[in-house]
């Protein structure tokens, strides 16, 4: 199994878990993502997290090309 498949099958778990208790996805979206920053900040410095989340908001949209080969 892949590791995207593997944390895949858990998010699906805990979106499901979720749904039963009311807890709305976007809120366990933010959890997953300050979850995800924690465990980023463990190993790397500030600057290079800050690095990698702002990688990923520039490619947020699947429709344009990636940020680095964009005119």
């Amino acid at each position: 199994m892949s590791p995207h498949a593997l944390v895949a099958l858990h998010v699906a778990a805990a979106l499901k878990e979720a749904q039963s208790l009311s807890i709305e996805r976007d809120v366990v979206a933010r959890c997953l993502l300050s979850e995800a920053i924690r465990l980023f900040r463990q190993g790397r410095p500030i600057d290079d997290v800050a690095a990698e989340l702002n990688a990923a908001a520039d490619n947020l949209d699947e429709d344009e090309p990636l940020a680095f080969i964009r005119p």
